[in-house]
């Protein structure tokens, strides 16, 4: 019984009726951003430090980097792969198009996202020094490309999250999915927020700066405001 009414669709006044190129342009949207991105996002505020790292004398663990890295381009390659695989297919219902706007606008903030990172501008700092000698790079320096480069790249990958989880509700509202995806996904995210939070009360949003070159007060980084909300910086003074 309970099988059953998981089985059903949550509207049972409608018919649950989806092709094959909506069936997979689904799966891989959800994998994108459901699971890919919002994990890739924690990694990246949550473990700049890791749990078992001597920090400050162990500095720039790059584990939460390569997470990010590839959990976003993940992201990324599973979404250019859904957009193909429906580019000429049909609406399937009115609520679609908002469905459809709002995908573009997920789409269009994603590939920002990418291209800031490509246009990020050089590292620096003592691990990067450059073939002239010299350290100074725009995040070592936080230079104003640098500061530009993060207000966007954390405002708009939050908007980018936010959009993304309405879209793909009217998606599959929609598509009239079955009950049992709506509460799989449900307990995703409330698992997503309670980790978030947990996190965030305990203090782990380190600042990126600091991650990578410690808490020297005379670093230039160190000497600018931490930017992103909730951001935790260590005042060595």
């Amino acid at each position: 019984m309970l099988f059953e009414w998981l089985a059903t669709s949550i509207d049972p006044a409608r018919a649950h009726m989806i092709t094959a190129e909506i069936s997979w342009h689904a799966r891989l949207m959800i994998a994108a951003w459901s699971f890919c991105i919002p994990l890739g996002i924690i990694s990246a505020r949550f473990f700049k430090i890791m749990p078992r790292q001597d920090w400050p004398n162990e500095l720039d663990n790059r584990t939460w980097w390569l997470s990010h890295l590839i959990l976003q381009y993940l992201g990324g390659a599973f979404t250019l792969v859904a957009l193909w695989i429906i580019w000429d297919f049909a609406k399937i219902s009115e609520a679609s198009s908002w469905h459809t706007w709002l995908g573009w606008i997920v789409v269009i903030l994603c590939l920002a996202q990418f291209l800031a990172g490509w246009f990020r501008g050089t590292k620096g700092g003592p691990s990067e020094v450059s073939r002239t000698g010299t350290i100074r790079g725009d995040h070592y320096d936080m230079t104003p490309r640098r500061n530009l480069f993060e207000y966007f790249h954390k405002s708009a990958g939050y908007i980018c999250l936010l959009t993304s989880l309405i879209t793909t509700a009217i998606g599959l509202w929609s598509v009239n999915a079955p009950r049992w995806m709506w509460i799989a996904l449900a307990i995703w995210w409330l698992f997503i927020i309670v980790i978030f939070v947990v996190l965030q009360r305990a203090g782990k949003t380190y600042d990126t700066y600091q991650a990578l070159w410690g808490d020297d007060p005379e670093l230039p980084g160190n000497r600018k405001k931490p930017i992103g909300i909730g951001v935790s910086r260590v005042n060595k003074e």
